[in-house]
């Protein structure tokens, strides 16, 4: 279980699914693999929110893993591979995990059961029986404004001590409840922001990294934020943020991951930028900002023009 508590830092992409006529993409998903292991990533999730995992079917969530493990495979830095699961019945949700086991996967980000609303109590017996259950260490998600229920520091704190539980992705859009969780969790228990908008906030406040979808675009300068956080350099991760911190706004602007696949379209890393209902690719309105933006930050490169024709 260390081995994924111990890489469970830094900046983590939860990388889209590329389609193309209705099925997976799987020569746009190596592509992006290979540009965004060489930049400054230390770890993927797979099949969560921007991966439209709860559109995909079991044997394409099988073939999106192993894709993608084979092609980090072929190169020379070894990242870990999160695998995105949500439900909202723990025996389901248990039968999930035994039909992933085998998988080369390194863990799971698993986010708390959606509309039933359980108590804390419930959520202390739903986690804990899917990390006695699972076979790879999980990362919790707690998304409450998604799952309509949100798990509360003392019951986080609960679940921490979980061998097989190593840290969390933190979406509850409560500042005060995430510096509560960094100061008292125990030892070694990693809290990573997932809320792209208050990313250098949530660093400032003790945060171990983030998982960001904005990092599709721009990673460089995501990533010099928390590179100069740490190197105590305030001044200059504050204007390496200010000079991404709008598109943590404009690639939300519409439900994503509609507007990150649009600008990773636009640039020439993916074919296509279809989403699968009910989610809907970017109104004509938006394109034109994300055209303008793309235009004065990403100009296409020339080795990537004819994605379009594979």
């Amino acid at each position: 279980m260390n081995e994924l508590r111990d890489c469970l830092r830094g900046l983590w992409l939860p990388l889209v699914t590329p389609f193309r006529d209705g099925a997976l993409d799987e020569v746009s998903l190596r592509r992006l693999v290979r540009h965004y292991a060489n930049g400054p990533i230390d770890g993927f999730i797979l099949g969560a929110t921007s991966g439209e995992g709860l559109m995909l079917a079991t044997d394409e969530m099988e073939h999106l893993v192993t894709a993608v493990r084979s092609e980090l495979a072929a190169l020379p830095r070894i990242l870990p591979i999160c695998l995105g699961l949500a439900g909202a019945s723990t025996q389901k949700m248990q039968e999930m995990l035994d039909e992933t086991a085998a998988w080369p996967i390194d863990g799971y980000l698993i986010s708390a059961p959606y509309y039933l609303r359980p108590s804390q109590r419930g959520l202390l017996a739903h986690f804990t029986a899917l990390a006695d259950h699972a076979s790879w260490p999980i990362v919790l998600y707690n998304i409450p404004y998604r799952t309509s229920v949100n798990i509360t520091t003392d019951t986080l704190l609960r679940l921490a001590q979980h061998p097989s539980i190593v840290g969390m992705k933190d979406c509850s859009a409560d500042r005060a409840q995430s510096i509560d969780l960094i100061r008292r969790r125990p030892e070694g228990f990693r809290v990573l922001t997932g809320e792209d908008a208050d990313y250098i906030d949530a660093l400032c406040d003790g945060a171990d990294g983030a998982i960001l979808l904005a990092a599709h675009v721009e990673t460089e300068a995501f990533a010099r934020v928390q590179t100069r956080l740490k190197a105590g350099d305030r001044d200059g991760a504050s204007a390496c943020w200010q000079d991404v911190a709008e598109l943590t706004r404009l690639l939300f602007a519409e439900p994503s991951p509609a507007p990150a696949k649009y600008w990773l379209k636009q640039t020439g890393l993916i074919a296509s930028a279809e989403v699968r209902s009910p989610m809907v690719e970017v109104s004509a309105e938006l394109a034109t900002w994300l055209d303008r933006e793309i235009a004065r930050r990403s100009p296409v490169r020339p080795e990537l023009r004819l994605v379009n024709a594979e």
